[in-house]
């Protein structure tokens, strides 16, 4: 008899041989033989044939039901995992499904973010018997469902009920905590696990390092680093990785730096982090020295490393570096390049005004263009005023990806700053009648250890009548000192002023802003506020940002979706092209 005890020990050529040995002698439909293959397949991401086994079998197993529900669960497939589940209970086996049965089930769940089915098998397992505290497997895929679904009430109730709790099911709660923006739980929960004094592994520091780092917290991300250097963990390169990546992402480039210095081992990894925050920061030629350094030290770039230095390159406006380094990619065995390595490069002959050879290399490119790339070429055509290329490219885009609202934006904006009004009110009107609406504008900023989230347009926050006059009066000093008006052309035009300028004042940057200056900034002259904000930062804010670092004599790093704005002055690091 052919059996395939270990298939993942096979690769998939033999395994296709087997079965075709398994096809000549008859022995398929063995209900051994049977489960061996749809392990096989499943293992090897080839759902198809897994199928196909499945449905040639005759007899069914537990094992068979099993292995064809994990390999949904694997290849993407969560409703056809449950459907499968379906049709093994209306099969009335008589053996029940088992914990590797449940827990696939509960993956599928959390996988597509399938709440109600969750909590359907939730109370399948209460009423079959697998009470939480009997299985710290299933338990802690239940707290990792509630987690992934945003229902953390839920999942602590399952979470507490475990008896024996893993480090899995402490690190999902944590995590969930945190990426719900509840710092507190979450470093709370933290707290106990290291009262416990269990070991707490790498994959944690670096996942609750990295959520920090996300929300730019550095308070915490600075307690986070205290406490890794303590644990044996903590000296792991990837617990090092995010700690550097985190003071970049907070905008400590010094301390970025320190930590890569002190680093005990570096990996491709490594060099990579440091070469992306150097470009985030607008920092070019260090990004191209320490790649160059990176390769002195015999460490070959992988394609990931070779985007962080092209889009390095792009933020800091190194046109002839850039071309250079995708040349050497172009050259480089065994890295093929991506779409994302070619949008580098658009977005470098776009900031030259470079665009038609930015067209033109889309044009001729050996692998189909994304939205990505596009949505590149349409901004670079309005920062050049570039209508004719700019509606061409609009036009694309809206055909290929009409449902996304940041399409309509980029090209209202567009007609706005040519001042084609008409144009931009149809394309307005064209999103709204397909209910599209864009991504809200959240922005945050830390003020004595506390971080306070603002989105744009609301006035939720307890002193938000100190913001707004915080900020008239700030707006005052600009008019009466620079001179300074609100980009109004960037608004709709069939609105009164008054009312564009309560648009404008109410974006979400300018409101931490506002928090930040009504907290005893105004009169801190030297002092540094810094703000991160979820979306990029628009013209107008920009403008308004680089003026009052003028009159008040106070830095602003402000971090947008797409890098670091270091404001001084009156002058953004940025060159006030971003």
């Amino acid at each position: 008899m052919v059996t395939l005890r270990e298939p993942y020990l096979f690769s998939q050529k033999w395994g296709v041989t087997i079965h075709g040995l398994c096809l000549k002698i008859g022995s398929e439909m063995m209900v051994e033989v049977g489960n061996s293959l749809l392990d096989m397949y499943s293992k090897c991401g080839k759902i198809n044939e897994a199928e196909r086994v499945f449905r040639w079998m005759v007899d069914r197993s537990l094992i068979s039901w099993n292995a064809m529900i994990a390999g949904y669960v694997h290849a993407g497939y969560g409703s056809k995992a449950l459907a499968t589940f379906g049709m093994m209970q209306e099969e009335n086996m008589k053996e029940r499904p088992d914990e590797f049965t449940l827990t696939s089930l509960l993956k599928a769940c959390s996988s597509t973010g399938m709440i109600h089915a969750g909590k359907q098998l939730h109370g399948f397992l209460v009423r079959s018997g697998f009470h939480c505290p009997s299985s710290a497997t299933i338990s802690g895929s239940l707290v990792d469902l509630y987690v992934k679904c945003g229902n953390l009430f839920s999942a602590q109730q399952a979470f507490d009920q475990i008896k024996e709790k893993k480090m899995i099911s402490w690190s999902s709660l944590i995590l969930g905590y945190a990426q719900e923006g509840e710092f507190v739980e979450a470093m709370g929960m933290f707290k106990r696990l290291q009262e416990l004094n269990s070991q707490i592994d790498s994959f944690v520091l670096s996942s609750i390092i990295g959520v920090f780092a996300d929300f730019a917290l550095s308070q915490q991300g600075k307690q986070m680093h205290a406490l890794a250097v303590k644990l044996p963990s903590g000296l792991e390169t990837s617990v090092s990785n995010s700690v550097v990546d985190m003071y970049f992402k907070c905008g400590l480039v010094d301390e970025a730096e320190k930590c890569f210095a002190e680093m005990q081992s570096k990996d491709v990894i490594s060099w990579t982090v440091m070469i992306t925050g150097y470009g985030k920061h607008g920092l070019g030629k260090k990004a191209i020295s320490i790649f160059n350094k990176m390769l002195r030290h015999n460490i070959d770039p992988d394609e990931v490393c070779y985007l962080a230095v092209l889009s390095a390159c792009s933020h800091s406006g190194m046109i002839n570096e850039g071309e250079e380094l995708f040349s050497k990619l172009l050259e480089t065995q065994g890295i093929k390049p991506r779409v994302e390595h070619y949008a580098c490069v658009v977005d470098l002959l776009g900031r030259a005004g470079r665009l038609k050879e930015a067209k033109h290399l889309i044009d001729t490119m050996p692998i189909k263009p994304n939205v990505g790339i596009w949505q590149t070429l349409l901004s670079r055509c309005q920062v050049h005023g570039d209508m004719e290329l700019g509606k061409e490219v609009g036009k694309i885009l809206l055909w290929i990806d009409g449902k996304n609202p940041a399409n309509y934006v980029m090209m209202s904006n567009l007609y706005g700053q040519a001042g084609y009004w008409n144009e931009q009110g149809n394309t307005r009107e064209l999103g709204n009648v397909k209910w599209l609406k864009k991504e809200a504008g959240m922005s945050w900023v830390e003020i004595e250890r506390e971080v306070h989230f603002f989105r744009s347009g609301e006035d939720s926050h307890p002193l938000t009548l100190l913001i707004r006059e915080t900020l008239k009066e700030v707006e005052r000093r600009l008019r009466e000192e620079l001179g300074y008006v609100y980009g109004l052309k960037h608004e709709l035009h069939d609105i009164d002023d008054e009312s564009k300028e309560d648009n404008l004042r109410a974006h979400s940057e300018k409101l931490a802003i506002g928090l930040a200056l009504a907290s005893g900034g105004l009169n801190q002259k030297g002092n540094t506020i810094r703000v991160f904000k979820n979306l990029r930062v628009c013209v107008d804010c920009h403008e308004f940002i680089k003026a009052v670092s003028k009159i008040t004599k106070i830095a602003f790093i402000v971090r947008d979706a797409v890098r670091f704005h270091s404001f001084e002055d009156g002058c953004c690091s940025c060159g006030d092209y971003w």
